[in-house]
């Protein structure tokens, strides 16, 4: 089953693929079925007449004129966002991004942008290189944002879409530079919703956990990384950011299921990096405590053990102290400080959450009011 997410970008088809790791899905795997009809299959069959055929004609050429409308739409989506999409060049690597105003700003994967500070921007439209330099990153989230030194006239921004108008069966179209292949074009739908995904960690990847994840049908590579998932109204409600792989093939690519980072997350994490130069509100749950995972006597992961408590944080102002060892966020059992991590993705910061931990061997409880994860 296809259970690791591997970041997209930046590296083009010589690059190998990062280490599989698990997806933790934060929202129930369904499967759906489409149905489909005609409106000749509800009418009675025509007498043989000189007029039945040309009827024919008419009920089968409306299937024709329903796929030219969606390849019309399709075409009209990618004339309207592509040339906001841009290819990102930093040494030998490369990735995707998103032109976020007419000022120069384009946001990206913080995985894209690793350690460098500057890079070259091909655009959509154009094949001059642009120079470009860092504004700031937030792995926390995996996003960033980048500068060009000298925007061009007619630099088109691309529109946001709403993250709570995404639905299942909706049809995405992923645009980006896939193995180096500029201004490529993939189509599918949304798959799923509200996914808490979990990425690797090595390389220039931060192995963020990232909750509310659109999963998407439409093919992501490499260098696909940053770049735009979009709806039919032209509107981008996501960036590709991970593409699953198959651990009993040997961390190859799993078709047809990809990750995008919403389009709520995406400007909150973007104006606040072009605004402030970095981020004073993640929109993460945190209990504002240090951890590490802790282990039981046959070395098996058994929860997460505080190690630090901030004074004033969630789990002061609840009574926990270090020594606690988590084991259960409300109903989400937790082994492990990455399982904790991902449990707390998956919340928002005001909610209440009872917190079961244990102490000198004795199983407690503690409702915590979440607070906000702090940035560096």
């Amino acid at each position: 089953m296809p259970a690791g997410p591997r970041p997209t970008g930046p590296r083009a088809a010589r690059t190998r693929l990062p280490a599989t790791v698990a997806v933790v899905l934060a929202a129930a795997l369904a499967l759906a079925g489409c149905s489909s009809g005609s409106s000749s299959s509800a009418s009675p069959p025509s007498s043989p007449s000189a007029g039945s055929s040309s009827g024919t004609k008419q009920a089968s050429s409306a299937p024709a004129q329903s796929g030219n409308q969606l390849q019309d739409a399709y075409q009209k989506v990618i004339a309207d966002v592509l040339p906001s999409v841009v290819q990102i060049t930093t040494g030998d690597s490369l990735g995707s991004g998103i032109v976020y105003d007419d000022k120069g700003d384009i946001v990206t994967n913080a995985h894209v942008v690793g350690t460098a500070t500057t890079f070259t921007v091909t655009l959509a439209n154009s094949t001059k290189a642009l120079d470009a330099s860092l504004v700031a990153s937030y792995p926390d989230s995996d996003l960033a944002v980048i500068k060009l030194a000298s925007p061009p006239s007619g630099l088109k921004p691309a529109a946001f879409g709403d993250s709570g108008k995404v639905e299942l069966g909706q049809i995405t179209l992923a645009m980006g530079s896939p193995l180096g292949l500029s201004s490529s074009v993939t189509q599918g739908i949304v798959s799923a919703t509200g996914r808490t995904v979990s990425e690797p960690r090595g390389g220039t990847s931060p192995g963020a956990t990232i909750s509310n994840m659109v999963q998407t049908s439409a093919a992501i590579n490499p260098g696909n990384s940053g770049g735009a998932l979009v709806n039919l109204d032209s509107q981008v409600i996501g960036i590709n950011t991970l593409a699953a792989t198959e651990p009993e093939a040997n961390g190859a690519a799993a078709p047809g299921i990809g990750f995008a980072i919403p389009a709520s997350t995406i400007t909150s994490i973007a104006d606040q990096l072009i605004k402030q130069g970095k981020v004073t509100n993640s929109g993460r749950a945190a209990l504002g405590i240090t951890a590490r995972t802790s282990f039981n006597q046959q070395f098996q992961p058994a929860g997460a053990v505080i190690v630090a408590v901030s004074p004033g944080g969630a789990a002061a102002s609840a009574g926990l102290q270090p020594g606690d060892v988590i084991t259960k966020i409300g109903d989400t059992q937790v082994d492990s400080l990455n399982a904790l991590t991902t449990a707390l993705a998956s919340l928002t910061p005001g909610s209440k959450a009872t917190v079961t931990y244990t102490r000198d061997g004795n199983s407690k409880t503690a409702d915590v009011t979440l607070g906000t994860l702090e940035t560096p």
